[in-house]
């Protein structure tokens, strides 16, 4: 098996849709009345699901949190730690919840957290270099 994507079950796809792409500068073509958003960013796919639509697809009921949750991280990288201070400042002044000011930390990387309108944490980070030749996976 090969990981294909990643999805996030949201609550209101609206709010979530305008997030994403008007702070975060997904490209998201579907309206924010759609049950579902696909899209690739960066070569990976990433979705948002509407929670009530999954459950009546599924036919089950899940539990979901509410306010900031630890569940998953969604990562992003830029090329400079100034990049990081900027995009960690736009995205805040565009709605997101700060959760981290940008920090250097002590293994060379810059890094911050934000949170999306629903609490999912998602970081910004970088480690001073263009992302092709970025510290390797460990």
């Amino acid at each position: 098996m090969r990981l294909d994507g990643f999805g996030i079950f949201v609550n209101d796809m609206g709010r979530m849709i305008r997030f994403y792409r008007d702070v975060l500068g997904f490209e998201i073509k579907e309206t924010e009345d759609t049950k579902n958003v696909y899209l690739v960013k960066d070569g990976t796919l990433f979705l948002l699901y509407g929670r009530k639509d999954f459950e009546r697809m599924t036919n089950r009921k899940y539990s979901y949190t509410s306010g900031l949750n630890g569940h998953f991280e969604l990562a992003l990288y830029v090329d400079t730690f100034d990049e990081v201070d900027a995009s960690f400042k736009a995205a805040v002044e565009n709605g997101a919840e700060p959760v981290l000011e940008p920090t250097t930390e002590p293994w060379g990387q810059r890094t911050c957290y934000i949170a999306d309108p629903e609490g999912n944490l998602i970081e910004i980070g970088s480690w001073d270099k263009p992302y092709e030749i970025r510290e390797p996976l460990k």
